[in-house]
């Protein structure tokens, strides 16, 4: 069942990222111009009808607000939505824009030369309700600005380019942030929720207010050819956040973050517990991320809706504290499973791997005292790590352990000045072969245990021979 599974899953993907061709541009009123010309790009639906901002008052002078240009331009292309769709192209020049809603059927594409910029004016970014399964911002109790590029409801969006930027122009948002004269969390630069049908891919993402690219409750997912950089000082700036989402891949990405590179979440507290939408069938895949104070990938800490059924392979991580760390406490309730990971490189770590089952804070104090999250099914396979400060600190809860833990083929070279015992290990279960240096004794060496077995499988034989003479 586990094979069809992963079966239709793979199959589904390679549907995802099927075909895109030349799209032509042109101005409405217009022949198209030589700036305009034709272009190749790879997505998932093309498009009948195409329109360029300036037709609609864009202006690239890095002054001037667009955000009532992008919302004209959306406005008048969602009468194609049931006719082809269509297609909205940024030339090259810097636009300055608050938050803007995205249509159905729509494929945003940035020139290489073309900037979004973020406004700093706080008018230019509408206030929204809580994530129900958050129940609260992150940065305040109240609500939360909404993203830059933001949708709701949608089917068939593309956000792509010829890895044209978006820069949000985080500092504003930051020395707000550690002043805490924040009224409402901070904005991301995407956010898409409730939505399916989704790529955004091939653009370059700098100085995000706060986490990065954030789809939410929406399924078949593909984020692509990403580079996403931000001060590695810069607080949550997140890379890539799938949240609460079915069928999501990741691939050829490449982050330096202040934060997590990839952090799979579901939830936080009783409010993601209630909601009950996990995050599963994730792919993430030929990642590279330098992030020297948390983790290439995390999962949680908010996973309280679950996290199942994740794939990771290729991964490179340097300078990064962790390389892949889950973070959950007593009240998340939830759980995550059946994590694969394969083919890792780490160089300069802290940690190689992290399970902390006391991180973080809660929501508010109707978290249930005795939700008590499962950790189970967690599996490394050919794994390289050098100049590492620690192989793993693995600390599960007590009464609760983090159980079916499996490493194989792992090599973890340890820096000059390393810890003197490589591994912390306290409440989890499971196995090892091949792990050098040696393991804790809560990772049972496979080995040993399959002459355990043979050894006692012997007594028993000649108990029986014994009883029976």
């Amino acid at each position: 069942m586990r094979s069809l599974i992963l079966l239709i899953h793979v199959v589904v993907c390679l549907l995802l990222i099927g075909g895109g061709d030349s799209r032509k541009v042109f101005k409405l009123s217009e022949e198209k111009s030589e700036s305009e010309s034709t272009f190749e790009y790879n997505a998932i639906s093309c498009r009948a009808h195409s329109a360029s901002l300036t037709d609609f008052g864009g202006v690239g002078d890095g002054k001037t607000s667009n955000t009532k240009a992008f919302q004209a331009a959306f406005n008048h292309l969602s009468q194609y939505s049931t006719q082809g769709g269509a297609q909205l192209y940024v030339p090259a020049g810097k636009y300055l824009t608050g938050s803007f809603n995205l249509i159905s059927h729509f494929t945003l594409y940035l020139h290489k030369e073309a900037v979004l910029l973020a406004s700093q004016d706080p008018q230019e970014w509408p206030v929204l309700k809580p994530l129900p399964s958050y129940g609260r911002g992150r940065d305040a109790p109240g609500g939360r600005y909404a993203s830059l590029i933001f949708g709701t409801n949608l089917t068939d969006v593309v956000i792509t380019g010829d890895n044209g930027t978006i820069d949000g122009q985080g500092e504003f948002w930051w020395n707000k942030f550690h002043s805490k004269k924040l009224q409402y969390t901070r904005p991301y630069l995407i956010e898409i929720m409730f939505s399916t049908n989704v790529q955004i891919s091939h653009l370059t993402l700098l100085n995000s207010p706060s986490w990065n690219v954030h789809p939410i409750y929406s399924s078949n997912i593909l984020v692509q050819g990403l580079t996403i950089i931000a001060p590695v000082r810069s607080p949550n700036t997140d890379g890539i956040n799938p949240d609460s989402c079915t069928n999501v891949k990741i691939e050829d990405c490449y982050i330096v973050s202040g934060d997590d590179c990839v952090a799979v979440k579901s939830g936080w507290d009783q409010y993601g517990v209630s909601l009950g939408m996990p995050t599963k069938q994730l792919v993430i895949r030929r990642l590279t991320c330098v992030s020297p104070y948390s983790a290439a990938i995390a999962l949680g800490s908010e996973m309280s809706g679950g996290i199942e059924d994740v794939r990771a392979e290729d991964i490179v991580a340097i300078d990064t504290e962790s390389g892949v760390r889950i973070k959950t406490a007593v009240g998340r309730g939830g759980y995550v499973r059946d994590v694969y990971l394969r083919r890792m490189e780490m160089h300069t770590m802290k940690w190689a791997f992290t399970m902390s089952g006391d991180y973080g804070s809660h929501a508010d104090d109707g978290y249930h005292k005795k939700a008590f999250p499962e950790i189970k099914g967690i599996h490394y396979r050919d794994v390289v790590a050098d100049n590492v400060t620690m192989a793993a600190k693995l600390e599960g809860i007590a009464g609760h352990p983090f159980t079916g833990i499996c490493m194989s083929n792992v090599t973890v070279g340890l820096a000059a000045k390393a810890k003197k015992q490589p591994w912390s290990c306290a409440d989890i279960e499971g196995v090892a072969s091949g792990v050098t240096p040696t393991p804790c004794d809560l990772l049972q060496c496979y080995t040993v245990m399959i002459r355990v077995r043979v050894m006692l499988l012997v007594v028993a034989v000649i108990f029986l021979w014994m009883l029976y003479q």
